[in-house]
């Protein structure tokens, strides 16, 4: 007992503290207010426009938001642009892809890993990834959902990261205007370019493998949620450079265990507040503001890495923000659950086979 006694007073004081900084006024108190403000506002957008997955522009609305408006207008522009780039190239390629599993693998895996690779070393590392991500993301869904309308699909993409961006540079801009001025934010660090590098290569080859795997097993096998798989496996491999060394086997297990914890915690409180909701629009705004706030808080704290908060709010906005209220369901955070465990079914072997059997001249990258 006395030797638990010390990590278990620690452990109280992290706890106290997060809840002092809760309710304590200051820059982080104003981020995470920023952020519920920025949410509810993609949301009433993106019903005003006619989005399809609202849940995508609260999203977006939430996770562009930075301490000052040129940032964040920054970085939703990079978003907006990397959007349209993987939608436009996506649609472009598609009715060649589709005629060949063997075509459309390969197309998932190259330009998957071209995204990720930009988002590992480039200087508009955002707009890299969205590129990446939004690739991946239509031509997976089209095989799994073949009557799918692809253009319609990433016209209201397009829309819903348009509708997060414009709110959450319209509510960055009224802060940085006001609340701002008393609590100023920290600025982000400027990404560097770090052009080529051989482990950051030998990386995304690696999540490149594993996207590959994706269409094949799903013709074999019938394998759900192929397209939030091919999302988890390119997120999950987003770990610095400098981290990677012979392998990122231990990186990437880390996130993967993080985007877990921060799914079921996210999953646990959203499926709480549907019970108590039964169906009132009321009660689940009020949770999603709540789950906001939590999960910007669990970010922006010391007691968990900051992922586990993106994801925990990501499961809390997926559930609680459906595109008719009348139909929210705790089905898609546990779609997203299925997804998490998909990816790491195929990206942990990629990876094992990768760190293992092969000889320290073949692991360095060179």
């Amino acid at each position: 007992m006395e030797g638990l006694r010390a990590p278990l007073l620690r452990a109280a004081n992290r706890m106290r503290d997060a809840l002092v900084t809760f309710v304590t006024p200051g820059p982080r108190m104003i981020d995470e207010i920023e952020c519920v403000a920025s949410v509810l506002l993609a949301i009433a957008l993106a019903h005003l426009i006619g989005a399809k997955s609202v849940a995508w522009a609260a999203f977006t609305g939430f996770v562009l938001m930075r301490g000052h408006v040129s940032q964040t207008m920054l970085r939703g522009l990079m978003r907006i642009a990397g959007t349209a780039a993987g939608a436009g190239l996506a649609l472009l390629v598609m009715p060649y892809v589709l005629r060949s599993l063997p075509l459309l693998s390969l197309a998932v895996a190259i330009v998957g890993a071209i995204g990720l690779y930009g988002m590992l070393t480039a200087r508009r590392a955002y707009a890299w990834l969205l590129f990446g991500l939004t690739f991946v993301m239509i031509l997976l869904d089209k095989l799994e959902h073949p009557a799918l309308d692809t253009i319609a699909f990433a016209e209201t993409r397009l829309l819903e990261v348009c509708a997060g961006t414009v709110a959450c540079v319209a509510v960055s801009l009224l802060s940085t205007l006001t609340a701002r001025r008393r609590w100023p934010g920290s600025s982000a660090a400027v990404a560097q370019r770090i052009g080529w590098h051989p482990h950051a290569a030998r990386h995304v080859a690696q999540a490149g493998g594993a996207l590959a795997l994706l269409p094949a097993l799903h013709a074999l096998v019938g394998i759900p949620e192929l397209e939030q798989a091919g999302v988890t496996i390119l997120a999950v491999m987003i770990v610095p450079v400098a981290g990677l060394g012979r392998s990122g086997l231990v990186p990437v297990g880390r996130r993967l265990l993080h985007r877990t914890i921060g799914c079921l915690g996210g999953g646990a409180l959203a499926a709480a507040i549907l019970f108590v909701a039964h169906g009132s629009a009321p009660v689940l705004i009020a949770g999603t503001c709540l789950g906001v706030l939590i999960g910007r808080h669990l970010e922006n704290g010391r007691m968990s890495p900051p992922y586990v908060g993106l994801q925990f709010t990501l499961a809390i906005l997926v559930t609680l923000v459906p595109d008719d209220y009348a139909n929210a369901a705790l089905r898609p955070a546990l779609d997203r659950l299925t997804s998490i465990l998909i990816g790491m079914a195929l990206l942990v072997p990629v990876l094992l086979l990768w760190h293992l059997p092969l000889p320290d001249r073949f692991r360095r990258g060179s």
